[in-house]
């Protein structure tokens, strides 16, 4: 027996988005989200992201449908059979980045960040920063383009582009990558443990201004940056069987 659902549906504001929307409106009953047992995400990875940051108070889980350009984060869109979709699909607890930022001004600046949270040169010099692991000072000075700390959830996105390893889901470790390193000569990153503190310390601020962006939300003119995985926040995505997270994860290094 298929087991009824209150489905939320969100969905971005592209047309593709918005026509899927309509089409959804009229195949099933949809109610508000604080009368929700899911919610629907219509949209790409990014606005995926969005919606997981702007429900994580709700606990409730989220399954999107592709309705952007790559999708990791979504399933196919699909009308038909979504009831018994939802009730069929696989849960994935991910934890999300914590941010802490210290800028020139002696702000202090908070954020979590579900895929990763970087730093990047913001003037036409290359940043000079030092990188400290719990407390230990581990690199005393990394000249590159920037640097930043990916989820696994997120090792397939910035962190991959740059590089970086892909993380399985299970693999309770932190990438840790930097972009166009000069000194350290292609020096390669690091893996660390989940439960790591990681410090980058901007040498130089004002000659090689460096900015902090966690998830697309931008820090400007840091002069310290702290990254720590945040475990009291639970996001939950649902996929379809067989194609969850850690599939997809060990799928993109065989593509």
């Amino acid at each position: 027996m298929t087991k009824s659902r209150k489905i939320a549906v969100v969905a971005s504001r592209t047309d593709v988005a918005q026509d899927a929307l309509a089409e959804m409106s009229e195949a099933y009953s949809l109610v508000a989200m604080a009368d929700a047992d899911v919610i629907v995400a219509l949209g790409g990875d990014g606005f995926m992201l969005q919606t997981l940051h702007g429900t994580m108070d709700l606990n409730l889980p989220v399954y999107g449908m592709n309705c952007g350009t790559v999708g990791f984060l979504m399933n196919e869109y699909s009308v038909p059979e979504l009831v018994e979709r939802l009730n069929a699909a696989e849960e994935e607890v991910i934890n999300p980045l914590r941010m802490r930022a210290e800028t020139a001004d002696g702000k202090v600046i908070e954020a979590l960040a579900i895929n990763e949270v970087s730093l990047l040169r913001a003037g036409p010099q290359a940043a000079k920063l030092q990188i400290s692991v719990d407390g230990r000072v581990r690199l005393p000075e990394l000249i590159c383009d920037g640097a930043l700390v990916s989820t696994p959830a997120g090792s397939t996105a910035y962190n991959y582009s740059a590089h970086g390893p892909i993380v399985p889901i299970g693999a309770e470790v932190l990438a840790l990558t930097a972009m166009s390193a000069f000194r350290p000569r292609r020096w390669r990153g690091a893996l660390l443990p989940k439960s790591a503190m990681v410090r980058f310390d901007v040498l130089e601020p004002e000659k090689r201004p460096v900015m902090a962006d966690a998830d697309s939300r931008a820090s400007h003119s840091v002069h310290a940056v702290e990254i720590r995985s945040e475990p009291s926040v639970r996001h939950r995505l649902l996929f379809d069987p067989g194609h969850g997270l850690e599939e997809r994860l060990i799928r993109e290094q065989f593509s």
